[in-house]
């Protein structure tokens, strides 16, 4: 068996762990979080063998891709269903970021949900989240992806309103797993069509360039669009749905409620990740189409989320509610690469980002754990401090934060890394690095995407900035944040292990045309990954885009360089500038609402605070709509069919008491009257037969008695009686004959 096969195994053993605590360990907390830990570490030791024999081989995409012959899986129709794995560089690559970041999560998830009622059904959970990725990820078709991509829903339902007391928490689960629902349902048509017009979906047949070409040439019922374009764009839909883009963005934010770990699993190893890895998986069948409208609207979908999440993130307070603002840009900077052809950069900033994202997330749940304890502490010292009566306790809010780098410097060295990462910082964080190579290729590609994403990487430097200034620097602003302490090592020994990944994983990315450092590190990602396009790119029947090629490789200007420094580092020194270099104190506004209040545009900083109201919107079309048609159906639901329903009883009731009168007043008196005359005719028979047959019947035996008697009397036993009885019988026949001679004659 090749070492490549062991790829069957990854999501067997956290699924293990989930049948394994849900059936006999839920009991044993300590158990069974080993068993959880235990099974996504045996998936990370299988990844990395994979990844690393994947990688020294190596494969590549198309035909190059590992695709051992599989199991029967399903008999549909007239065909049969495989079951097998796919390596390829996406896959590769995915295997080495889920898996780590998964085990960092777990560990991370002891020391977090340590005294929570629910530990055990927590690590099932997470452990049911972590098959779903990585299922979707190892094997070889669209349907066991839909299938994967299903059981993370469910997950994120459970897990989202894991603290389903809260009617937040319970809300946020059924929001998330209805408005994904929305792209899933896009999904499912676009997979539906694809078979429907080739008759597989696994990727070796799907993406052949035979197999492109065609779908790239075949009209959509008759329309001028192709069936590649039209099953991309539903495709898309999906990848909306689940990596939060707009519009469908709004289950994202309310995620926060639950744990932070989720938050994490969520954000960086799982869920909007594989949105993004579906773009990614399928871009063969969206570039097949060159010109066609999908790569267009994935751009402007991705470039558009980009600027608008970045946007509310700087209104927001809560400190977890700004990462989730932060991730559904940054995932819309992905996608934006993406749609302009940027394969190899969309991809790399997938892998930088899952990394400092679990990272800032599990280190915002240090601090809220923090901000927890250190509140219990005020309260049981009987301190009340900066702490009012009027609003309760807000482990979340970064306003009642400040001064936190004294007391958690571990955490504070996380979330600077993390936050350094996420806003680009030069040279030395691995978002850096990725992050310049989509700003270096939209430079070639597509100007104002280019400039959209810039503006968007200098608010994110600037929120950034804000986030560390308002949660770490400065004093206490109440009571819970002078009583904070550090967080157990359990907790931040992850934390400072993805601190280093977010540093040296971009190292591996660094473009050959970089000054100086270009080439001193061989550009491994970029070289491994472009074998997908270049495959495809040999096939020019296939259709595919040579442009997204030829993007991938360009980029050698330095304008982008020089703008992404800049956007960089200015938006991170004017955040300093306004939240750093004065920190706040307790009670006072927040300077950027402030400014724009004196400047006559508090309207707009309410909106990004309330996010530009897409929830009301939301809720009062499409909700609303939902709930007048609900109505509607209940109604009709209780007026006509169950009054059909009722009527049928009702006609139902009515003949039953019409048969009931027939059987009481009809057919009773009837039965009853010839039961009567049955009787009569029994008695009468009754009579007969006593009175006459059985008075002849006696009369006759009597008769015969007598006979028998009288006959007896003769019976003497002497001869001599005999012989004259003899004589005279003869003697009266004689005389009969004689008397009856005149008559016979």
């Amino acid at each position: 068996m090749q070492l490549l096969d062991l790829a069957w195994l990854i999501p067997v053993f956290p699924f293990l762990a989930f049948v394994t605590i849900a059936l006999f360990t839920s009991h044993r907390r300590t158990l069974s979080h080993s068993v959880a830990i235990g099974g996504i570490a045996i998936a990370f030791v299988l990844a990395q063998i994979v990844f690393w024999r994947a990688v020294t081989l190596p494969v590549g995409g198309g035909e190059l891709a590992y695709h051992p012959q599989g199991l029967h899986w399903l008999t549909g129709g007239l065909g049969e269903l495989g079951l097998s794995i796919y390596i390829d560089p996406a896959t590769t690559v995915m295997l080495f970021m889920v898996p780590l970041v998964c085990l960092m999560i777990f560990i991370y998830s002891v020391g977090y949900m340590a005294g929570d009622p629910r530990y055990s059904r927590f690590f099932a959970y997470i452990s049911l989240f972590a098959t779903g990725m990585l299922g979707l990820v190892v094997f070889d078709s669209l349907l066991t992806l839909f299938i994967f991509w299903e059981i993370m829903g469910t997950c994120s339902y459970l897990l989202i309103g894991f603290w389903y007391e809260k009617e937040s928490a319970y809300r946020a689960g059924l929001k998330a797993f209805l408005v994904t629902k929305v792209g899933d349902l896009f999904l499912a048509l676009g997979l539906a069509l694809l078979y429907a017009e080739v008759g597989t979906l696994n990727y070796a047949e799907l993406f052949k360039p035979e197999t492109l070409h065609y779908l790239a040439n075949q009209p959509f019922m008759g329309t001028s669009l192709s069936v590649a374009s039209v099953a991309a764009l539903l495709i898309f839909g999906g990848t909306v749905g689940k990596s939060a883009q707009f519009p469908l963005h709004v289950w994202l934010p309310d995620a926060m409620e639950g744990p932070t770990p989720v938050s994490a699993l969520i954000h960086a190893a799982t869920m909007v990740s594989a949105g993004v890895f579906l773009v990614v998986r399928a871009f063969p069948l969206f570039a097949a189409v060159h010109g066609g409208p999908q790569m267009t609207v994935v751009a402007i979908i991705g470039t558009f989320t980009a600027i608008f999440a970045s946007l509310i993130a700087i209104a927001q307070n809560d400190v977890k509610r700004v990462l989730a603002f932060s991730t559904i840009s940054q995932l819309g900077y992905m996608i934006a690469a993406l749609g302009i052809g940027a394969y190899v950069a969309g991809a790399f900033h997938l892998i930088t980002h899952a990394f400092f994202k679990a990272l800032l997330f599990l280190s915002s749940g240090s601090v809220i754990h923090g901000m927890e304890h250190g509140h219990h502490h005020g309260v049981h010292q009987g301190h009340h401090g900066h702490d009012t009566h009027e609003q309760p306790f807000n482990p979340n809010d970064m306003m009642g934060m400040g001064g936190l780098a004294k007391r958690m410097p571990r955490t504070w060295i996380a979330f600077l890394i993390g936050g350094l990462a996420l806003s680009g910082f030069p040279l030395f964080t691995a978002g850096f690095w990725s992050k310049d190579e989509i700003l270096a290729q939209a430079y070639e590609a597509a100007p104002a995407v280019f400039w959209t994403l810039a503006i968007s990487a200098f608010i994110t430097a600037f929120y950034t900035a804000r986030q560390l200034s308002l949660t770490f620097l400065g004093e206490p602003r109440s009571e819970a944040a002078a009583h904070v302490p550090e967080s157990v090592p359990a907790m931040t020994v992850p934390l400072l292990i993805l601190a280093a990944f977010s540093v040296v994983l971009g190292w591996v990315g660094i473009p050959e045309h970089f000054p100086v450092l270009g080439g001193v590190i061989p550009n491994w990602f970029h070289h491994f990954m472009i074998s997908t396009l270049e495959t495809a790119g040999e096939h020019a029947a296939a259709g595919m885009a040579h442009g997204a090629k030829e993007v991938v490789e360009g980029g050698a200007s330095l304008l982008p360089l020089v703008v992404g420094l800049i956007v960089g580092l200015g938006g991170l020194t004017a955040g300093w500038l306004v939240y750093g270099r004065k920190p706040l104190v307790a009670g006072q506004m927040d300077p950027v609402e402030a400014g724009m209040r004196r400047l006559g545009l508090g309207f707009l900083y309410e909106a990004m605070q309330n996010r530009f109201y897409f929830d009301e919107f939301y809720a009062a079309t499409f909700v609303w709509l939902s709930k007048q048609g609900a109505e509607v159906f209940a109604w009709f639901d209780r007026t006509v069919v169950d009054g059909a329903v009722l009527l049928a009883g009702r006609l139902g009731r009515a003949l039953s008491a019409l048969g009931n009168w027939l059987d009481t007043h009809l057919v009773d008196p009837f039965v009853n009257l010839m039961g009567w005359l049955g009787r009569g005719l029994s008695e009468l028979l009754d009579l007969i037969d006593l009175g006459v047959v059985d008075g002849l019947v006696n009369l006759i035996g009597r008769l015969m008695n007598a006979l028998g008697a009288t006959l007896r009397v003769i019976q003497s036993g002497n001869l001599q009686d005999y012989l004259w009885l003899a004589f005279l019988t003869v003697v009266a026949l004689i005389m009969v004959f004689v008397l009856r001679a005149p008559f016979l004659m």
